[in-house]
């Protein structure tokens, strides 16, 4: 069962460190550079004309990794698979179509605010109404209407709470990887973390799911979680997709992933939390995300109430980088820190089993 875990890390891995560079050489034939903010760091304006929408490569090679790794292996697809590419799919094309009238405009804003929100609510309320159908033989849905930390707790907050829950999640963690992706690899760096987290919590669910109750030492501590091995595939899939685009995306950035690239790893990280039944524990494992979002609304909020700044420029990636901190130095130190937020998170996901059990 194992097998295809590796196997989805390794094809995603491969397709994208073979087809970026087409997908590099296809978008500059046709111009579709990314387009620079004129009130962003001066280092920055060389990237004018970088190609951008890069988030197509490590789509498609998740895509083609999960159900390639399916094939040979001849394991089933799942539903809780499916919805969470179908997200991130989703997603990545309502970003799609933000870069594409970026390019097309020549601006640096694409759709119009409201819709882009419309584009990922449909996709958001798509993704959390389906989620609670398609019940296993355990009666199981991929996701569950309790809300969750290292598992679920607390009372059913019924169906409609759920939904605008799971929105919450989704469009946080979209808008958080897109506000860090604003220096070269930075969160693509990150998000190899955080799926790298995912695909070892979706093993260790599996190995003590309730599914396998009979044979465990203390059943009680089990998780139930509809199809833990299977988002461990798609996890895999996605740290693998991602570290092969690293290449081509870390300085100097060959390629941008653009909002196609930063909304579907957003979606996807919001689909693999709310399925695997860690939504709360989320924000730590993606803490950098939350950090850089965070100095966003500190920034708009004091500026509002003060009309003074806190940082010399938001996101805080920037801040730093108007210190005079070059673009590496940045990059590395926040992926350090991001590596910090996966340890902790990692460690209170195991402790919260060891509780239990």
């Amino acid at each position: 069962m194992m097998k295809q875990i590796l196997l989805s890390g390794v094809i995603g891995l491969f397709l994208t460190l073979i087809g970026t560079p087409l997908l590099i050489k296809l978008l500059a034939k046709k111009g579709y550079g990314q387009y620079i903010r004129d009130d962003g760091p001066r280092e920055h304006h060389s990237k004018r004309g970088t190609p951008t929408m890069g988030g197509i490569a490590f789509i498609l090679a998740t895509i083609i990794a999960y159900f390639l790794s399916k094939l040979i292996t001849g394991y089933s697809v799942t539903f809780s698979g499916l919805l969470v590419l179908g997200l991130m799919a989703g997603m990545g094309l309502v970003g799609f179509l933000d870069d594409y009238i970026k390019i097309v405009k020549r601006r640096s804003l694409g759709l119009r605010a409201k819709a882009k929100m419309a584009g990922q609510l449909i996709v958001g309320i798509a993704f959390a109404v389906l989620a609670l159908q398609f019940p296993d033989n355990r009666d199981q849905t991929p996701a569950s209407t309790r809300l969750s930390f290292v598992t679920d707790f607390g009372w059913k907050i019924g169906p409609v709470l759920f939904v605008i829950w799971a929105l919450f999640m989704i469009l946080a963690m979209s808008n958080g990887v897109n506000l860090t992706d604003g220096l070269d690899g930075l969160a693509t760096g990150a998000s190899v973390m955080v799926f790298g987290a995912y695909t070892f919590i979706g093993v260790w669910q599996f190995q003590e799911s309730c599914a396998n109750a009979e044979v465990l030492t203390n059943p009680a501590a089990c998780f139930e979680v509809r199809d833990p091995l299977d988002l461990a595939v798609v996890a895999s899939a996605l740290m693998g997709a991602c570290f092969g685009f690293l290449w081509w995306n870390t300085s100097p950035a060959k390629i941008f992933m653009g909002d196609t690239g930063s909304l579907a790893l957003g979606g996807a990280l919001a689909g693999l939390a709310i399925c695997s039944r860690t939504e709360l524990l989320l924000a730590v494992l993606g803490g950098l995300f939350v950090l850089i979002t965070m100095s966003v609304v500190i920034q708009v909020g004091s500026f509002r109430l003060t009309g003074k700044r806190v940082f010399r420029m938001a996101p805080l990636q920037h801040h730093f980088e108007l210190k005079g901190w070059s673009e590496v130095l940045v990059v590395v130190r926040f992926w350090i820190i991001q590596g910090m937020c996966v340890i902790v998170g990692l460690g209170i996901f195991y402790a919260g089993w060891a509780a239990i059990k």
